[in-house]
């Protein structure tokens, strides 16, 4: 066969293709939804929102060929809470999982639910973080509680499993696996491909590790931040890298080598709440052979630089420890979620398939000099959104309206053409998706943190969020109101809720956020029935 016979050929090909392409385009059904998320996966790691951290070109795809949020956020900045909110579309005090330790009321209606009696199928693969029988899903493999990265379990419909390898890599495993092999092509789809990364202790890939071990990475400008013009919350919250991050795990520092120095300082709380045991117990022998080198540089390299560091010193190191590996299991994800995105491709459903990038919330890379979340700040509250849906959404498209992890629900049944509970409090941003942002109402949003007194010890608070400002109050064992201009103060590092320039700001905000607070049904009395349940 000569080359023009090849060509023609393979001209004709792709006219057929092309044809039944058109073909299939007009007989599109119900769109496909792709929920992606990872735990705990800062906007500021995602290279299409900054990239001077790390390079995420398969995340990146989503906003080149979709939409990307700017002012995306969360009602309540903590894990499981802000998977109920993401279930239900109903507030944290409505839905009732207000913190990670409160059980989830498991009457509650679920838009899974709402999907699968609508003939979709669904599926679940990742972190859920409570419960280990999702309402709604036809088949899942779910991590018990905040699982593992190394050599994992699952609770799946038949029963736990451990499957040695890494976890990102084995969720999506999961997940191309039923896209393949158990989906019913004539069927549309739900499916749920939910990562544990980069959530602690961040244990990058064994093959991955040295090579992100030698990074180094900007610092923000807010790293020795003294919280000066801000409330008591900031001053006491306890999640500063140098104070309050762990040497065992979080840096790396065996415990035979903090014990063999003696009295480390600065002295770090044994915070060992619901993480997995030390790596020792779980890898095999070739992963063991890759960690174990620079684990071994890591300890070296402590025991001789950090008797004689300054605090300065010592802070910045332990910012490149966290960074090093934080980012390191982000780059699995982006990997992993190319994988998914090129099959989308390959198979046709990227065609007719929503496919929705985000996190359960926001995260501290080192800004305020804090690691963790729970605060109303930006770095906590906002939340990475990127939706792709060919022929729906302009590709390259960006929005800086306030949306909220309350509204995936009510967005994703009006696409399917399903109806929603009649106590879903979000609002559907179809309009935006469909290129009418103006139909988009919302001009503020609300936020509610309640887990206090616990880790990390961020006091409760409440508050209402714009574009342009930002009003909370902390109410719990203080009275103190912050108010952030969030256009002219971006790190939100000057109160000025007692300026004068901001009283007509501040009255309006205050008489917003009560309106507010009533129209979700949020209250005084409500706030202490949950401090007295947190009690108990």
């Amino acid at each position: 066969m000569n080359q023009r016979t090849s060509l023609l050929l393979a001209a004709g090909v792709v006219a057929t293709m092309a044809s039944c392409n058109q073909k299939k385009e007009t007989e599109k059904g119900p769109p496909n939804i792709l929920f992606i998320m990872s735990d705990d996966h800062a906007y500021q790691a995602i290279s299409a929102y900054q990239d001077h951290l790390i390079q995420t070109p398969n995340i990146d795809r989503l906003a080149k060929e979709g939409i990307l949020f700017t002012n995306a956020c969360v009602t309540n900045s903590i894990c499981a809470p802000s998977r109920a909110v993401i279930l239900t579309g109903k507030h944290s005090h409505i839905n009732g999982k207000i913190d990670n330790h409160s059980p989830f009321d498991t009457t509650n209606v679920t838009f899974p639910r709402l999907f699968q009696q609508a003939g979709y199928q669904t599926a679940m693969f990742g972190k859920l973080h409570f419960g280990n029988n999702p309402s709604g899903v036809d088949v899942f493999k779910i991590l018990p509680g905040q699982g593992n990265y190394i050599n994992p379990e699952f609770i799946t419909n038949d029963g736990n499993i451990t499957v040695e390898g890494y976890t990102t890599d084995v969720i999506t495993d999961f997940t191309l696996d039923w896209f393949k092999n158990q989906r019913d092509a004539d069927k549309p789809f739900l499916t749920f491909y939910l990562h544990k990364a980069p959530h602690r202790p961040w244990w990058p890939h064994w093959e991955d590790f040295e090579e992100w071990s030698k990074k180094t990475f900007p610092e923000p400008e807010t790293l020795f931040d003294d919280y000066s013009n801000r409330g008591t919350a900031a001053k006491t919250a306890e999640m500063n890298l140098l104070h309050h991050m762990r040497y065992s795990h979080d840096s790396k520092i065996r415990p035979s080598t903090l014990e063999e120095m003696g009295d480390v300082k600065p002295h770090v709380p044994p915070y060992e709440w619901g993480f997995s045991g030390p790596y020792e117990n779980r890898v095999n022998d070739v992963q063991r052979a890759y960690y174990e080198p620079v684990l071994d540089s890591l300890n070296n390299w402590f025991k001789a630089n950090w008797p004689g560091m300054t605090d300065e010193e010592k802070m910045s190191w332990k910012y490149q420890r966290y960074m090093q590996d934080y980012l390191a299991t982000i780059a699995s994800v982006d990997e992993n979620v190319g994988r998914v995105l090129d099959y989308l491709d390959e198979s046709g459903l990227a065609d007719n398939t929503i496919v929705v990038y985000t996190s359960d919330q926001g995260f501290y890379l080192g800004e305020h000099g804090w690691f963790d979340k729970r605060f109303i700040y930006d770095e906590s509250f906002k939340t990475p959104l990127l939706i792709r849906w060919p022929g729906t959404i302009e590709p390259g498209s960006v929005s800086t309206k306030m949306v909220q992890n309350l509204d995936f629900a009510q967005t994703f049944l009006e696409a399917a053409g399903l109806e929603q509970t009649g106590d879903m409090q979000g609002e559907s941003i179809m309009p935006i998706l469909n290129g009418n942002e103006e139909e988009f109402t919302r001009e503020a949003v609300y936020y509610h943190y309640y887990e206090y007194p616990s880790v990390h010890m961020v006091k409760r608070h409440y508050g209402i969020v714009t574009e342009e400002y930002k009003l909370a109050h902390f109410y719990y064992d203080v009275d103190e109101w912050e108010l952030y201009d969030r256009k002219n103060d971006p790190n939100e590092v000057r109160n000025v809720y007692n300026d004068p320039e901001y009283a007509d700001v501040v009255a309006k905000l205050t008489a917003e956020l009560a309106d507010m607070r009533a129209y979700y049904g949020d209250s005084e009395e409500l706030d202490q029935k949950y401090i007295l349940q947190y009690r108990q």
